[in-house]
């Protein structure tokens, strides 16, 4: 398995220069660049990044992105780290796919959608389930938090990432009853916890400390 250049003409010593500069034609054509890397100029003026490698003897091709978007520097890394893969026996059209569905999967596991879906499973645990006022508390609790990590991936919320909370939201956290800032600790920690994640203590951590109400 390995690379393979497409057919066309090659970039010189001054590639930057020749695919600025590079006119649509009639029909597509290709500006290589090895090992493997090609421009494809389309006749609509659009410069498509391609990494053209071979794998279990079938020629595969890779998009890599969209010039300028992605200048020659950054199309190379990309050949680089797509040439990395073959070696190590991956195919990189395949990575590209789970790499975009690991992103979309954690993309939508921010902590308003996994707060919410523990807060269902709560309601509906069954003889352990939360009676009304409690899964009213919880969901008010865990609001709090909605404005400061709300629309962010659990995986990527950090202690570092935030300041100390204002004195507004310290008291809305704790206006009904003293200990609902130590509640709302315990409530973040639970919530991807019982969701299947990891991210269970840091959050609590946070919590406590008060970076999270802001």
């Amino acid at each position: 398995m390995g690379s393979t250049s497409g057919k066309g003409a090659e970039l010189c010593c001054s590639p930057n220069i020749q695919i600025r500069n590079a006119k649509p034609r009639s029909k597509p054509y290709k500006l290589g660049d090895t090992p493997g890397l090609l421009l494809l100029v389309k006749p609509t003026g659009g410069k498509l990044w391609r990494f053209k490698y071979r794998i279990f003897g079938k020629e595969k091709a890779l998009a890599i992105g969209i010039y300028p978007g992605v200048g020659l520097a950054e199309a190379r890394r990309r050949r680089d780290d797509a040439r990395t893969l073959l070696a190590n026996g991956k195919e990189p059209s395949v990575e590209k796919r789970r790499d975009k569905i690991r992103a979309q999967m954690q993309a939508e596991n921010t902590f308003n959608a996994v707060a919410s879906e523990f807060c269902d499973k709560r309601k509906r645990d069954g003889t352990k389930s939360w009676a009304p006022a409690t899964g009213k508390r919880s969901e008010y609790l865990l609001s709090l938090l909605g404005g400061s990590i709300g629309h962010m991936p659990i995986a990527d919320i950090l202690p570092t990432r935030y300041s100390p909370p204002s004195e507004e939201l310290r008291a809305r956290a704790s206006w009904k009853a003293p200990d609902e800032p130590s509640s709302l600790h315990r409530m973040s920690s639970s919530v991807p916890v019982n969701c299947g994640m990891q991210n269970g203590k840091n959050l609590a951590s946070m919590v406590h400390s008060g970076p999270l109400l802001q």
